[in-house]
């Protein structure tokens, strides 16, 4: 992929992609579209944003970016072995489905994070971050899914297209933070909000919100207008934690885990898209970055996600995964304990 290929995609999803910037806008100017609530310390009375932390960049730095150095070639396409899971899983499975698309399958209850079973993450069929690894999980060999824990409105975590099939052919409950439910409205799917700090439950499970850093948008005049979150299911045998994106923030979104939720018996972490880390690093952290939130969260195992499937920044495609395993050697991590998993890879986690 050259530099070309890369402007023109840049071009087609302009402040919609997970890399992708608007132009600067005013921090309260506007309406907003998807959510009407009172002001909040993270919440002005149009647009989210971090407390404390640094908003995305803007469309000159995204230029500079583009025009710098020639991102890591990757291929066009990687073999991957699917799976046919289980039709349902007592204690706790994680299969890699590919990107921030896992299935969990905890208590009986089978769980997608921000699906995503398109060829492409773009608003466009055209251009945009194309996959390079079909799915590890066909769509239809699902199992029943019951529910989908929704990141934030990034169109490499939240397709349209697969929430209207998921809702045809499964009918699963949404939950997902404030504003997101306006967004995917148009599926049809049923939708809880959470705002950071609040919590509802699901079969034996709870589920939890809490901050991670990071910023959302679809268009060119939507950022930051629906809420993204980190979430944590807490039940017997362990919380289990899922980030879809975020900067590690001083391990803001981290530090304060064990003592709201008890021992965390595994993390689902972005691994991936953190180079250059003059663009990336606020608001994706990078494989050291994700070794030393778990060594703050005290979980007791992680798997990587966010790498391997599509191209969105300047790694090569095995970067992140070489990383980790030096970031774990680094911090004198056992290699067993976080994995970055392929496409079509399951993990059933050791209990705690």
């Amino acid at each position: 992929m050259n530099r070309r290929t890369l402007l023109q995609s840049a071009a087609a999803f302009l402040g919609v992609s997970t890399v992708g910037c608007t132009t600067t806008v005013a921090v309260r100017s506007g309406k907003n579209r998807y959510y009407e609530g009172p002001v909040t310390d993270h919440f002005d009375g149009v647009r989210f944003f971090n407390p404390d932390g640094s908003p995305p960049k803007g469309f000159r730095d995204l230029l500079r970016w583009r025009m710098g150095e020639d991102p890591t070639e990757w291929p066009t396409e990687v073999p991957v072995l699917t799976v046919r899971p289980e039709r349902r899983v007592d204690d706790l499975t994680v299969t890699m489905v590919g990107h921030a698309t896992m299935l969990i399958q905890t208590r009986g209850l089978n769980i997608l994070t921000d699906p995503w079973w398109s060829e492409r993450a773009s608003p466009v069929s055209f251009a945009g971050p194309k996959r390079v690894a079909k799915p590890g999980i066909s769509f239809e060999d699902l199992p029943p899914i019951d529910l989908i824990l929704l990141s934030h409105c990034h169109y490499d975590h939240m397709d349209l297209a697969t929430l209207t099939r998921l809702k045809a052919d499964h009918d699963p409950l949404v939950i997902t933070p404030l504003g997101n439910d306006t967004i995917i409205q148009s599926t049809g799917l049923r939708t809880e909000v959470l705002d950071w700090g609040q919590s509802t439950n699901f079969g034996q499970l709870g589920i939890h919100c809490t901050p991670c850093h990071h910023w959302g948008a679809r268009g060119v005049s939507d950022r930051s207008m629906a809420l993204w979150g980190t979430f944590v299911l807490t039940g017997p045998g362990g919380a289990v934690v899922f980030i879809g994106d975020t900067g590690f923030d001083q391990g803001r979104p981290y530090r304060d885990l064990p003592a709201q939720f008890g021992p965390i018996r595994a993390e689902l972490l972005p691994i991936g898209a953190y180079d250059p880390r003059w663009f990336m690093a606020d608001q994706h952290q990078n494989p050291d970055e994700a070794v030393q939130g778990f060594l703050l969260s005290k979980a007791a195992y992680a798997v990587g996600h966010h790498w391997g499937t599509i191209q969105l920044t300047n790694e090569g495609r095995n970067d992140p995964r070489f990383a980790l395993e030096e970031a774990l050697g680094a911090h004198n991590v056992a290699q067993n304990r976080f994995r970055a998993l392929e496409a079509g890879e399951f993990w059933a986690i050791p209990s705690i």
